[in-house]
């Protein structure tokens, strides 16, 4: 190992250190009093008592996956001087404001610490704003989830079976006490964790007219120890998660990145476990929440009051940067981490790139690239598909034409490929819907150069190598900014073929492929 890999190797460990020692001195009081009887630890999907595992025997037995080490990983910690609308302001921690709902004290932990049947001294809560995003981070500890008191449909159910199944039954209504927090001052049993000067200040509902974070935060009602109760714990860290359009790509990538930032700016030490406070049926795409994350359970699928020692509430997809951006200007560019973190710049970003590596790394693929892939025989052309598949309970199984000639113009990229004489290529047909979604995300990665219509399979650009090249071909109908943005806030080099209406001209993107390819050498 050179001295340069060294030098890297040691500044990532240096990094990941003092996450934790952040997260630790944050979180002081929060782990110090004894934990329940019966401790229960993550397995998967299911709950399963310690007294079940006697060969584990220490206070907290960890289930969680650990971060992997990210070339791009810059550090998260909360940074007062963050600039509004800057760069780390909409994709990293711009979170900048805290606020304090519920507090706990080490003289409360040391009166109750005894009571091992409750959170052991109450509770606690608080949110981290942003200005920029105007949405916030929440997070708290000894919170007591009754699912029987959120209306909506179990979720996780096989896609056929659920067919015609109507959108407002998946999303949750909150009952009042769906959500409770255990108190030990007298004075506050019974009351609200949050007026409704707080939700508008800090969990605006601007566009959005379902807002299920703050809904949530709404329903938490303050409970005196006497009446908290918990037919199981969950110990380690888990994101509270409701999901839209979770069939889509592009938004589902939303609410990864939104759940990946509120894992960092909370200063997680792992991975969080996954709870979804929605009744949506499973799709494809659960198999990336599944890699990215420690566990994944629905909300529904608790047979009784499940109780968190930390839980995080990470907000909607639609505040991250990566919806923003479609209606507001974020300028932004990527750039190298390793050049940020000696020139910091508010115009620039590698949050996008770290991202992307985290997607790569979770299914276990190599994240130090830095050259253009190339197989042993040339580089990869990855033609991304549309296909027909049903997405969801409400669709057809018909998607929208983008290119109406689209197997025309993969077939004669193909034909041309074979009688290219500069260099060998490999033209993939990536036929997505058909594909795992870790296959989707190889084929990504190991792609010199990524081709297709508008469409949401192109989101995958996240998880692009850093040298791969976007060629977009964009009806007249699609005319939008999301891919273009995307590789903008990654530092890619991305060129559009604007068509006049649906139609591509096989030669000229076929020009358009082999200017490409000459200026990577081939």
């Amino acid at each position: 190992m050179n001295k340069k890999k060294l030098k890297i190797l040691l500044s990532l460990f240096a990094l990941n250190s003092i996450t934790l020692y952040l997260y630790f001195s944050s979180h002081p009081d929060h782990f110090r009093h004894n934990f329940p009887k019966n401790h229960y630890i993550t397995t998967g999907n299911r709950l399963s008592s310690s007294e079940n595992h006697p060969n584990l025997h220490s206070s907290v037995v960890s289930q969680s996956k650990p971060w992997p080490i990210l070339p791009s990983y810059l550090p998260w910690s909360q940074n007062p001087n963050v600039g509004w609308r800057s760069c780390e302001g909409y994709f990293g921690n711009g979170f900048t404001r805290k606020i304090d709902l519920l507090k706990t004290s080490p003289e409360i932990h040391r009166k109750f610490g005894e009571n091992r049947d409750s959170g052991g001294g109450g509770g606690w809560f608080r949110c981290f704003f942003s200005e920029t995003l105007q949405s916030s981070i929440c997070e708290g500890g000894v919170i007591r989830m009754n699912p029987e008191k959120i209306l909506m449909s179990k979720g996780g159910e096989k896609l056929e079976k659920v067919i015609g199944r109507g959108e407002e039954e998946e999303l949750p209504i909150f009952e009042n006490g769906a959500f409770e927090i255990e108190v030990n001052e007298r004075t506050k049993i019974g009351k609200k964790l949050a007026d409704e000067n707080f939700l508008n200040k800090y969990l605006p509902e601007g566009a959005i007219s379902k807002h299920t974070m703050r809904d949530l935060i709404d329903s938490i009602r303050l409970v005196g120890a006497n009446d908290f109760h918990c037919s199981e714990w969950i110990e380690e860290p888990s994101l509270l998660i409701t999901r839209f359009e979770y069939a889509n790509l592009f938004h589902t990538v939303t609410d990864w990145y939104s759940a990946y930032a509120a894992s960092r700016v909370t200063g997680l030490p792992s991975r969080p476990h996954l709870v979804f406070v929605d009744g949506h049926c499973e799709t494809q795409l659960e198999e990336t929440w599944r890699a990215l994350f420690s566990s994944l359970t629905y909300a529904k699928n608790f047979s009784g009051p499940v109780c968190f020692r930390h839980a995080i509430l990470s907000p909607l997809g639609y505040e991250t940067a990566l919806f923003k951006g479609l209606s507001e200007s974020i300028d932004c560019i990527g750039a190298p981490a390793h050049d940020l973190w000696k020139n910091p710049n508010d115009r620039k970003t590698a949050r996008l790139s770290e991202f992307g590596e985290m997607i790569r790394a979770a299914f276990g693929f190599p994240v130090d690239r830095q050259n253009i892939p190339r197989t042993v025989t040339g580089p990869n052309v990855l033609f991304v598909r549309r296909e027909d598949y049903l997405a969801h309970p409400r669709h057809g199984g018909k998607v929208q034409s983008r290119l109406s000639n689209e197997q025309e113009v993969f077939d004669s990229i193909k034909s041309w490929s074979l009688n290219h004489t500069e260099c060998k290529l490999n033209v993939i047909n990536g036929l997505f819907a058909h594909m795992s979604m870790k296959e989707q995300v190889r084929a990504i990665q190991d792609a010199s150069v990524i081709i297709g219509a508008h469409g949401a399979g192109l989101t995958h650009i996240v998880s692009a190598a850093p040298k791969a090249v976007i060629l977009e071909i964009i009806s007249s109908e699609y005319r939008r900014p999301h891919f273009a943005l995307i590789a903008h806030w990654k530092g890619l080099e991305y060129h559009p073929i604007d068509l006049e209406g649906s139609y591509a001209d096989p030669p000229v993107v076929i020009d358009k492929l082999s200017s490409i390819l000459r200026s990577l050498g081939c």
